[in-house]
């Protein structure tokens, strides 16, 4: 191990000269985002809310009438019959996700001599200094508002909320609003949509210390001050936001900013500092720069400082909802695919480390936005499939859960699996926490009662048969995309009716339930001894996809594991090996990095950690991009690495721990602490070439199997009493 400690926080000598360079800030409900030079600072206020109203039909299709129909025909050996099963309707998206303004802060060129700009992911805290002027912006989790400071002799500024944004919509009805107040002044933006009653209003406080504060409208002119402080908020609403009465509240603040970081730092840091990795690197890597390290790629302080990063964003983009695409974040009114909460992988790929890496804001923000929508998942059940109980969507904009995105080539609407992979973390953090949210009981037997009524055909063998079914976003090679018998609704349904009667053992239900799932059929190994992605005669693999969805047997559940369904995890793996990378997705190669730390391939984790770290994904900000070269802004690798590097160090189900099952090679001494595991223990890993050292903290009396590449052995957990491990590295 190496004397210096990992980095918790990156840094620039040079502005951010792109948005998407700009360093992040967030409380889990407003965002803010911070560059420009040091003379036209900008930050641009983002908040969860903020979607554009469009010209869509919400409803979900209304096509149960036609449904036994459908299911005829496919079972007749109809591979096209799903391709007219729709209302008609073009492809629509969900309302896209945008940005509300940006804070202009305006002040006189001074040559940019000792630039440096910092973000500190203990705190939160996006700094700037230049010329003996200092700017500090966080997002406060305790007083939910966007504060700024600027501080330095003489300052002198101009300062305003500005709509001006890429893609902002020419018809966009915008509303200025500029005020002294005794404390310095009030400013507003209100932007109203085209067409619509609805608008978003931003309101920011300005306490000025010291100097002279005009009003040069729409913003103000500050000369000679000391230090000056912005409370920001921002509202989406209906009809006109009260801004005096908005002005009220972010007055009755402190107005001190230490006072008001005190009392954000003291939610964040203790979230954020629960689990650090350290992979011993080279402590001079370890200063450079951001830009500076993501041009060294086998370094390892590229991933530790990326783990570090993609934690602090992930915790810092949930709150009110878990991450979008873009996380918490854009400066552009166009977002990528809407921005939306893409629930075919990537929402559960962002989230994949919440309860390992302890991180129980973002499972809370996930309960909370399927607690919002599942009215509209139960009108999907009974309007598309005729059936009690819920369906989720592939696609929300967190405002609505219904089943609108759909087309030909994406039928997304007859996708049956997204319930259970959805409640999936939230049964990972009852396990890890040893309790039973009511909340997740009560969704997950809404779940299993859709199956009741959906799982009514049966094939020549009596196994149930799942009709219509889709393996996002894939099809068979010379067929449709709408089939039979994905492999992940396979997958999906049991486990869903089985986790459902343990959440409600010792009833009738429960005892329907098991024997539902005990009649589905098992899946099938393809003439290439791949785990087929359809289990039905004369469906064949396309291998060249993104998407991994027939493997979500080994991940995220763990229905095909290599100690208990050896032959299986066999064809798994043989899957992934003849997979293609497709376009190159980020969201790929991590999917399938997650999947081959379960199979116990280091090798195969290494390689497709190699294709992110080397394919130019990551911004100077540490934020991430869909494609190589930077291309589209989007969260999914920032916020998937942490959970890769956990899961080739530490697995863990109920019964059983599993430590360094996938370690790669260029990583061979380093450590992990504070990774939780879903039998209630917390844990510290430390490894050398020489060997591996766990200390094991129980929550809870238990007896689970270790397994390591000694082999299994069992351990008898007692709840207070710390465990100790010495086992072999290799």
């Amino acid at each position: 191990m190496t004397a210096s400690a990992p980095v918790h926080g990156t840094w620039e000598p040079r502005p951010a000269a792109h948005w998407e360079d700009g360093f992040l800030s967030g409380n889990g409900r407003h965002g803010a985002l911070v560059f420009g030079p040091p003379h036209a600072e900008r930050v641009v206020v983002t908040h969860h809310t903020l979607v554009r109203p469009g010209g869509r039909d919400p409803r979900p299709p209304q096509l149960a009438d036609g449904l036994p129909g459908l299911q005829d025909r496919l079972l007749a050996g109809d591979t096209t019959a799903a391709e007219d099963f729709t209302d008609g309707r073009p492809l629509q998206w969900v309302q896209p996700f945008h940005p509300a303004f940006q804070v202009r802060l305006a002040g006189p060129r001074d040559g940019g001599h000792d630039y440096r700009r910092d973000v500190d992911f203990t705190t939160g805290v996006v700094s700037t200094t230049c010329a003996g002027r200092a700017s500090r912006v966080f997002v406060s989790r305790a007083d939910d508002v966007i504060v700024q400071h600027v501080a330095g002799p003489g300052l002198t500024l101009d300062i305003d909320l500005d709509p001006r944004l890429p893609g902002a919509p020419n018809g966009l009805g915008i509303g200025h609003g500029a005020v002294l107040t005794p404390e310095g002044a009030l400013l507003s933006l209100r932007a109203r949509y085209p067409d619509s009653d609805r608008a978003c209003t931003g309101v920011t406080q300005i306490v000025v210390t010291g100097g002279t504060t005009t009003l040069v409208p729409p913003g103000v002119h500050i000369e000679g001050a000391r230090s000056v402080l912005l409370l920001t908020r921002v509202h989406r609403h209906t009809g006109e936001l009260d801004v005096v009465a908005e002005g009220r509240a972010l007055r009755d603040l402190p107005t001190d900013h230490d006072e008001l970081l005190e009392r954000h730092a003291a939610l964040h840091r203790t979230a954020y500092e629960r689990v650090t990795l350290d992979l011993a690197a080279d402590p001079a890597d370890r200063s450079l720069p951001g830009s500076e390290l993501l041009k060294q790629p086998r370094s390892a302080a590229l991933p530790e400082r990326l783990f570090a990063a993609g934690r602090y964003h992930l915790l810092s983009a949930s709150g009110l909802f878990p991450p979008r695409l873009t996380g918490l974040w854009t400066g552009d009114w166009n977002t990528a695919w809407s921005g939306a909460f893409t629930n075919d992988a990537n929402l559960n790929l962002q989230t994949a480390s919440s309860a390992a890496a302890a991180l129980p804001e973002v499972t809370e923000a996930h309960a909370q936005l399927i607690q919002r929508l599942l009215p509209d998942w139960r009108d999907n059940a009974r309007v598309i499939f005729g059936a009690r109980g819920v369906v989720a969507p592939a696609h929300t904009d967190g405002e609505s859960g219904h089943s609108y995105h759909f087309s030909r080539e994406y039928p997304l609407h007859l996708w049956t699996a997204g319930a259970d992979w959805l409640l999936k973390p939230l049964v990972d953090h009852d396990e890890t926490h040893g309790t039973r949210d009511p909340r997740t009981a009560a969704a997950l037997a809404e779940v299993a009662v859709f199956y009741e009524d959906f799982l009514t055909r049966t094939d020549e063998n009596g196994h149930l048969v799942v009709v219509p079914s889709y393996s996002p976003e894939n099809r068979p090679a010379g067929a449709s995309w709408g089939t039979i018998n994905a492999a992940m609704d396979l997958s999906a349904a049991r486990h869903a009716l089985r986790t459902a009667a343990a959440y409600h053992p010792d009833t009738p239900d429960a005892a329907r339930w098991h024997a539902l799932a005990d009649r589905l059929p098992p899946h099938r190994i393809n003439e290439d001894g791949a785990l087929a992605e359809w289990a039905w005669p004369g469906l064949t693999d396309s291998y060249d996809h993104r998407h991994l969805s027939h493997l979500y047997g080994v991940w995220p559940l763990d229905e095909i594991t290599p100690y208990d369904s050896p032959e299986l995890a066999a064809a798994a793996h043989r899957a992934l090996e003849l997979r293609g990378a497709e376009n190159d997705s980020a969201h790929g190669h991590l999917h399938h990095a997650l999947i081959a730390a379960r199979l116990r391939d280091g090798g195969r984790v290494a390689h497709a950690l190699g294709q992110v770290l080397d394919g130019d994904f990551f911004h100077a900000s540490l934020m991430s991009a869909h494609y190589p070269g930077r291309d589209v802004y989007n969260a999914d690798a920032a916020h998937t690495l942490p959970a890769v590097l956990i899961e080739m160090l530490v697995q863990s189900t109920p019964d059983r721990l599993v430590l360094l099952p996938a370690l790669p090679a260029a990583y061979p001494e380093g450590a992990l602490r504070g990774v939780r595991t879903r039998f209630g223990a917390e844990l510290d890993l430390t490894w050398t070439r020489d060997g591996a050292t766990a200390v094991i903290r129980p929550g809870r009396t238990h007896r689970v199997e270790l397994r390591t590449s000694s082999g299994a052995e069992s351990l008898h957990l007692v709840a207070g009493e710390d465990h100790v491990l010495t086992v072999r590295t290799w």
